[in-house]
This record gives structure tokens, sequence and C-alpha cells, in this order.
């Protein structure tokens, strides 16, 4: 069936009672955060080995110095730990999904950055009252006298750069393009600001436990990068080698790209993911683009759906068929492997129907989806949306119109009810379901604050955004 679009819509009739015993697990939240834990303990621990805890006592420029060490260390293993998550290894993308990666990546990041910055502050004044000196003379003796200092200060300033244009604030004013580009200088950040704590750093060098343990880190970290961004995309694309099929306008400034290939059946992809692609049309292929698919693979034919959001997707309306497309992926785990309930909603937000819909195609019968757009002009994908209710038992809400107010995921015509009445009145048994939600962050936001507010366990509520 599909619902009306007034808020007096009658409500929907309460589904059963979903069973108590989950129908597929969530990944442990707590694995990732024992794992950084425990590596940071071992790097206290090789601290203390090396007198660090002992020296706290030694006079104020000493106490400093060490205390430099211990933040530096600790910020190396940050920065190298945050490296691993963002490598796009494939069974943690599957586990943990882009957007848990993605915030786990955030907080490590400026977690680093400023243990980095208080390590340069803490062992320049350190050694400065040491060696009875200036604090600029002796920050200017440690950049030209120690090997390594002045790649270490280049690569200190990149990850600051990276910092900050990472603050939302910046976000929002950086086309994704942009601050793509930007952010991948943080791995030339990284490499620059590390070597000299090979060269110099007495806590690397003090004994075969420390150099063991550090290695190895800069090992796995090559190696997942090595294998994940480089050796895996190469065989996937010389196995399937996509290429446009077809372009499709679907809505203003919306098409889809449809995309054949080779052997597309063993691509190892599902409802709800997606992929990062480089269409080979000219000028700025090199830039990839996060593209999530919007109907289920097929064995002959994959499918997304772009709204013009920027240059890259600008380009998309113009593909000719032929066109040589480069993936990396999948990724994402907005997949119907994550559900712990039998029954389900789906909310999506503008372009943010892309992977709900193709989701659609593997829920149960009795699932909601809820679809909020502007105008009944911007809705994708009406027609197919309609098909599935008809035919799959798919409850279809259209919510259209403008904001109710700042903070809402509701329209105007619906200002009169709360953010969270609405859930309940669209979902009776909302706090029963598996909530799966894709738009635009702020709206998100506003969902998960109302789903919370519905009584919706968190580990009930799935979200993939697709502003990264």
């Amino acid at each position: 069936m599909t619902a009306g679009l007034h808020p007096t819509t009658a409500p929907a009739q309460a589904h059963e009672s979903a069973p108590r015993t989950p129908v597929a697990g969530t990944p442990n939240g707590n694995g990732p955060l024992v794992l950084v834990l425990a590596s940071l303990a071992i790097v206290v621990a090789l601290w203390v080995d090396n007198h660090g805890l002992g020296q706290l006592g030694a006079g104020a420029g000493t106490a400093a110095s060490s205390l430099g060490r211990l933040t530096g260390l600790l910020a190396a293993d940050l920065l190298l730990v945050q490296v691993l998550a963002m490598a796009r290894i494939p069974w943690v993308e599957r586990r943990y999904g882009q957007d848990r990666l993605a915030r786990w990546h955030r907080v490590l990041g400026f977690s680093s950055v400023t243990l980095m910055l208080g390590h340069v502050v803490l062992i320049t004044v350190g050694y400065a009252a040491q060696a009875r000196t200036g604090v600029l003379a002796e920050l200017w003796d440690l950049l030209v006298s120690y090997p390594g200092m002045l790649l270490a200060a280049a690569g200190t300033v990149l990850l600051v750069m990276v910092a900050v244009t990472s603050v939302r604030a910046a976000r929002r004013r950086l086309r994704y393009e942009s601050w793509h580009l930007l952010h991948l200088y943080a791995y030339l950040g990284v490499g620059l600001a590390l070597p000299h704590e090979v060269w110099t750093g007495s806590d690397f060098i003090a004994s075969p436990w420390a150099r063991t343990y550090w290695w190895s880190l800069y090992a796995a970290a090559l190696v997942a990068i090595v294998t994940s961004r480089l050796g895996l995309p190469l065989v996937l694309n010389l196995r399937h080698r996509l290429v446009v099929a077809r372009v499709v306008p679907e809505a203003p400034g919306v098409v889809s790209v449809h995309l054949s290939g080779r052997k597309l059946h063993r691509l190892p992809t599902v409802a709800g993911q997606f992929f990062v692609f480089r269409f080979l049309d000219g000028v700025g292929w090199t830039r990839g683009n996060p593209y999530s698919l919007s109907a289920r693979p097929h064995p002959s034919m994959l499918r997304i759906t772009v709204k013009d959001l920027g240059d890259g997707s600008r380009r998309l309306a113009d593909l000719r068929p032929g066109t040589r497309v480069l993936v990396e992926g999948p990724y994402g785990a907005l997949t119907a492997a994550r559900r712990t309930r039998h029954r389900a909603t789906l909310l999506a937000s503008g372009i943010g129907i892309t992977p709900l819909r193709a989701l659609a195609e593997e829920m149960p019968p009795g699932t909601t989806l809820v679809y909020r757009a502007r105008s009944e002009a911007d809705l994708v994908h009406r027609s197919e949306l309609e098909s599935l209710a008809t035919h799959r038992g798919l409850r279809l809400v259209y919510l259209l119109g403008s904001r109710a107010r700042p903070g809402s995921w509701l329209p105007g015509e619906w200002a009169h009810v709360g953010d969270a009445a609405a859930l309940r009145h669209l979902v009776p048994d909302i706090a029963r379901n598996d909530v799966f939600v894709c738009g635009p962050d702020a709206w998100a936001d506003a969902v998960r604050s109302a789903l919370s507010a519905a009584g919706v366990p968190g580990q009930q509520v799935h979200v993939e955004r697709f502003a990264y």
C-alpha cells in the first residue's frame, strides 16, 4: 500500500510483536575500543620501561621532556591506528560500516593531532630548560640539528591542515572533491612525521620489545594501505571491467547511471552498499566519489543514482555509453545483514533514498519506507517504489514540503506534531523495528534524536551518511 501525504493519514495497523531473539547479531562496538586502549597501554608500558615514569621527578626540564616523549608516542600510535581504521579493509568495512569508522577516524585524528602538538611544546620546553636556553632558540636547534626533524615539522603542518579542514564548519565550505584531495595529504603527513621516531627516538631504540612493537604497527598500516587501497581495487577492476551502459534522467538534477561488466554475479556486493567511482571521461577522473547502489545488484548490471551536488556528480549526466569506470569497494554496512528484529522501517531524505531503494528489495513484507522530499517532482524512483509497495508489501509514506523548523526531520505540514510523536504515529511499533536511516547529516541527526525519544534502542538504528 502507499500511504497518503497528509499528517492526518490513519495510523498503520500495529505489526505483530517482534521476537526478542535477534535475527542477525550486530558487531560488538567495544571491540575496537579495547584494541585501541590495549595499543595505548603497550605504548605507556614501553615508555615506563625506558625510565619515563622515573624521569618525572628529576626536575622540571627532564619531566617535560619525558612527558613530551610520551605524548609523541601516543600521537604516533593513534596516527597509525587511524590509518588502519580508514584503510578500507573489506572485513572491517563490512563489520562496522563507513559511518562508524568515519566517527572513530575523526576522534582518533583530532586526538592524535592534539597529542602531537603537545609533544612539540613539551619537548621544546623540556630541552630548553635542560640546556638553559630560550624556547625559540631550542626549537630552531631541534629543527636543524636532529635527523628527520624538518620532515616531522612538514608532516605536522600537513596533519594540522587536515584537522582544521575536517572541522564541520570548514567542511561545509568545501566541495567534497576539494576536501577529499586535502584529506589525502594526511597519508603524506603521517609518512613525514614518523621517521624521526625511528632515527632519534630513544623509546623506539630502547629495547627489542619497543622495536618489535613499532615496526609491527608500521608494517600493518603499510600492508593494509597497499592491499586494500591498491591491490584489491586493481584485481576488482581487472576482473569486472565496468563500463557505462546508459544514463537515465530521473528527476531535476538527478540521473541514474547503469553499468555493465564481466562476471558481475561474482562481485561481492549486496543492496545498501556503495563504491567509490572514477569515470574515465577526461579531466578530473582521478577524483573518486562515493555513490550507493540504487537497486539490488544484478548479474549483468549495476545502477547508481546521483544528484547534482558538485563538479564530480554534475559530470555524470554527460557520460557516454562505453566510458570505462574504475571502482573501489564495496563499502558500507547499511545492509539487510544488520537486522536484529523481524520488522524494519526505512527513513530516507532526498538522494538518501538510493541505498534504501535497493535495500527495500531485500526487506520482509510489512516494511515501512518513509521518504522525505521537497516536492513530488523531487521523488526519485517513485514508480519503482510503488511497484514494490504493490508486489512486495512495502508500506510507502511520502513526507513532502519544506522543513517544519530547524532541527526537525519533518516537513512544515507536520509542524504541529512532535518529531518522536510523528514516528510513533507513522509506525506504532517503531520501538520494535530495526530502523535504517540515510540522508543529509543534519536531517539524519534529527531522525536519530527522534528515534531515541520514541524509545528505539540504539543497536536497532542503522545509519549511513552520504556527505563523506
